[in-house]
């Protein structure tokens, strides 16, 4: 399986440190139902452009057995950046203005950190509903997460999300709810990380034809669809994060904490850390609880070793993205079939 992006990256970081992703199109057919065109809208800060590209594009690599994934990159034009994120943005990706005159097999839409309690009132939100708008009648799938999930639910429906008073945060086991070509050979229970402050009402979905096809005891809905005109899937956890990315996002939310940029000391992660390693860091966080200093950070535990954390949602994880991908092929194939049976019928004169 080849993941190949769509503009010359000679410069650019992945093509060094993904093997699989190739600099140009390899055996790309657009007749062929095995060649797909995502796009991906990542939406993420400045310094987490990088480590978002690298996630989803292991994972289609992962997920695509004998599929050519020509993947676009697009960006927001109202997303807050800095000079770095701006300068690579204008080096790697295009703008969603690119994107009206297209038609995708598949699109995904990452999440982005909230400014506003209201995401009706986020710099974005009119860019993000129009993206919403054209996906559903310009793809055959879009995967919208976390933060893009909930704006699609209140967009769409009016859903509006709750805010939880302590945030969800580690790897939670999900189970598998529903019978659906999505979770089709997915384990009937998976490990999944969440990493949010916000839950969806899970009594209104139903009411509006969403399907919840995993949930979590403990973290609530974990995976859910709903069939418009494009099959929208909504991930409120994680399947594309690394193995330590939970770590990094604890280690940044402790530092916002103790420079007094955030009110709340964040949890340790949930069902993510060895014994050892999570006794070390709530004794951390019971000594600055009591003892909030900014330089009381360079005590922080030296836990982390990359090869101690394991990704115990892969599994699930490539299992459901390689159902996305074989969904977007079938799809693909029949469009392309109604195209020729509309040819032929128009060739043989039937009907004029």
């Amino acid at each position: 399986m080849p993941v190949y992006l769509d503009r010359p990256l000679a410069s650019h970081e992945l093509l060094h440190t993904n093997g699989s992703l190739r600099r140009s199109p390899v055996q790309f057919a657009e007749s062929n139902a095995r060649c797909l065109d995502i796009g991906l809208i990542n939406n993420m800060p400045d310094r987490a452009l990088h480590a978002t590209e690298r996630q989803f594009i292991s994972l289609l690599d992962a997920a695509a057995d004998g599929i050519v994934v020509r993947l676009s990159l697009f960006a927001l034009p109202d997303v807050p950046r800095g000079d770095s994120g701006r300068s690579h943005l204008g080096r790697f990706y295009s703008s969603v203005e690119s994107l009206w005159n297209r038609q995708l097999d598949g699109l995904i839409v990452t999440g982005t950190e909230p400014h506003t309690s209201n995401l009706a009132d986020e710099p974005y939100w009119n860019s993000l509903v129009k993206v919403l708008e054209w996906a559903d009648c310009s793809t055959h799938s879009t995967v919208l997460s976390c933060l893009s999930a909930h704006a699609g639910l209140l967009h769409f429906d009016g859903i509006v999300r709750r805010r939880l008073a302590e945030k969800c945060f580690g790897v939670f086991e999900c189970t598998r709810e529903s019978q659906h070509p999505l979770t089709a050979g997915a384990p009937s229970e998976f490990p999944m990380p969440q990493s949010r402050w916000n839950e969806i009402p899970e009594n209104e979905l139903a009411a509006r034809g969403y399907l919840v096809l995993s949930r979590s005891r403990d973290a609530g809905v974990d995976i859910l669809a709903r069939q418009r005109q494009s099959l929208f899937v909504f991930f409120q956890g994680h399947p594309e994060y690394e193995a330590d990315t939970l770590f990094l996002e604890y280690r940044r939310d402790v530092g916002r904490y103790l420079r007094r940029e955030r009110d709340i000391c964040p949890s340790v992660p949930r069902g993510y850390f060895d014994t050892a390693t999570a006794h070390a860091l709530r004794a951390f966080q019971e000594r600055v609880l009591h003892d909030r200093r900014e330089e009381a950070f360079a005590d922080f535990p030296a836990v982390y070793a990359g090869k101690s954390l394991e990704v115990s949602w892969s599994r699930a994880a490539v299992s459901i993205y390689g159902n996305w991908l074989a969904y977007l092929c079938a799809q693909k194939e029949r469009r392309q079939s109604r195209c020729d049976i509309r040819v032929n019928v128009l060739g043989s004169g039937v009907g004029l």
